[in-house]
């Protein structure tokens, strides 16, 4: 509810909640509905949903005036509006075609599953998947979706290797009887699920295109919209049968990139074209209007194979980041917590502490002696981890028997590191798996094209 002075002003307007007003405040005029009070906001906080799709507080001052009826009602506003009101609003069905591609939908939830709920103020998941699709009826242009399946809905953050593994096994049986795949889903962890199935779905034939969206889907400016798109026709009619993201390509509208889910990472908070490329460049440009121009030949091409899911997965794994006075004692704690294997993010061409007054060398031999693998990844995104450069990191590896993480992000070598050890714990197999190139993980060599693409 609003103040009894908001709520003085609004009567005397004849203005109620869904009306469009002006207000004039502060010098400034603004139009647009009046929402209602957010239950934990600030009651002297008057909520308006300006024409642009954005919401807008102003703060309650003697001196603000209200008029109603005086701004431009459109009719996608006034539906975002009754949405957010809590009305019923009919979803208009998606007319399919059946002779177009036939690709799955798979939704676990994320900002492009959400809305602004009036009664928090917060960003929430509450769409079905039948309310994502709606979103962008475009998408009966270039496919057929006919099988949508929500196995579950989550924040990203509170997915584990569990969902992940679900995700596999509902993929790999939508790709062996569809064109392809798209999974809608958080964006803050999407990477490591993009790495995860990667390494899970086994003889991949055709694409699994992983997308979201960086604003909520009743946003005037969400990027949900192109990234279904672009994210359909890559998945129905692209080449590669590839694991990867598709999403903005540009901070606009204009075209999304498909990168390899094993070298994708989020690269910024709230930007659209967050995801960029580590180590490689984007398999393809994908444009809204369905042309696809490929950015790189190197990438697995579409087969009639029938796709496995191997989900085999040690969880009992950590990354250890390297800083100024990093206490080596955390890799004792952790071995004596049962933790299986460990991922230590380096610095530079992968070092850690060496001739340190805290040296990290006698930890990682106990560890390594254990059988417990340890992975050197680097906190340089860009690069390849580089045994033979500095006297300190020929120490690391001859001495310890660590193991180089070539070119691959942490997160991806992470997530590797967790499924290898499903299914060996010989560390010389473990080695030679981490060194072995299963899903584009690790490039022959480093292209200096993607550097900052």
């Amino acid at each position: 509810m609003y103040s009894h002075a908001l709520q003085k002003l609004l009567n005397s307007a004849d203005a109620g909640i869904g009306h469009s007003i002006t207000v004039k405040h502060k010098g400034k005029s603004y139009e647009g509905v009046l929402l209602p009070s957010t239950e934990m906001g600030d009651p002297d906080m008057l909520v308006l949903k300006l024409p642009n799709g954005y919401n807008v507080g102003l703060k309650f001052e003697a001196s603000m005036t209200i008029t109603k009826g005086k701004a431009k009602e459109s009719k996608q506003l006034k539906g975002e509006v009754e949405q957010e009101l809590g009305k019923k609003k009919k979803i208009e069905d998606i007319k399919w075609n059946e002779k177009k591609p036939r690709i799955s939908l798979i939704a676990t939830g994320g900002t492009i599953a959400s809305r602004v709920d009036y009664a928090t103020g917060a960003v929430t998941g509450k769409m079905s998947p039948k309310e994502i699709l709606s979103v962008a009826p475009e998408l009966a242009e270039h496919v057929y979706i006919k099988d949508i399946h929500s196995p579950f809905t989550k924040s990203s953050e509170d997915m584990d290797h569990k969902d992940w593994q679900e995700i596999a096994e509902l993929a790999a049986k939508e790709l062996n009887s569809n064109e392809g795949v798209i999974v809608t889903h958080g964006t803050d962890t999407l990477h490591y699920t993009a790495a995860a199935l990667s390494f899970m779905l086994r003889n991949l034939s055709k694409p699994v295109v992983l997308t979201g969206s960086q604003r909520s889907s009743d946003r005037g400016s969400t990027d949900a919209g192109i990234n279904l798109i672009c994210s359909s026709i890559a998945a129905g009619h692209g080449h590669m049968a590839e694991v990867g993201v598709c999403m903005h390509g540009a901070i606009d509208d204009a075209y999304c990139l498909f990168i390899r889910g094993t070298k994708v990472r989020k690269m910024d908070k709230a930007r659209r074209d967050t995801f960029r490329p580590i180590n490689d460049l984007p398999i393809a440009r994908v444009w809204p209007d369905g042309k696809i121009d490929y950015i790189s030949e190197n990438y697995k091409k579409r087969s009639k194979e029938e796709v496995v899911a191997d989900t085999k997965y040690e969880s009992k794994i950590s990354i250890i980041r390297i800083h100024p006075d990093a206490d080596p004692e955390i890799l004792a704690h952790l071995r004596r917590e049962g933790y299986k294997g460990f991922v230590i993010e380096g610095t530079g061409f992968g070092h850690v502490p060496t001739q340190a007054r805290k040296s990290w060398i006698p930890e990682i031999q106990k560890t390594v002696k254990d059988g417990i693998p340890v992975v050197i990844t680097s906190q340089a995104l860009y690069g390849r981890v580089n045994p033979s450069v500095y006297s300190n990191a020929r120490v690391l590896y001859q001495e310890t028997g660590a193991i180089p993480g070539e070119d691959m992000t942490t997160e991806t070598a992470f997530v590797k590191l967790g499924w290898v050890l499903g299914h060996t714990k010989d560390l010389e197999k473990v080695k030679k798996d981490m060194l072995t190139n299963y899903a584009g993980e690790i490039s022959s060599r480093t292209l200096p094209e993607s550097f900052l693409y």
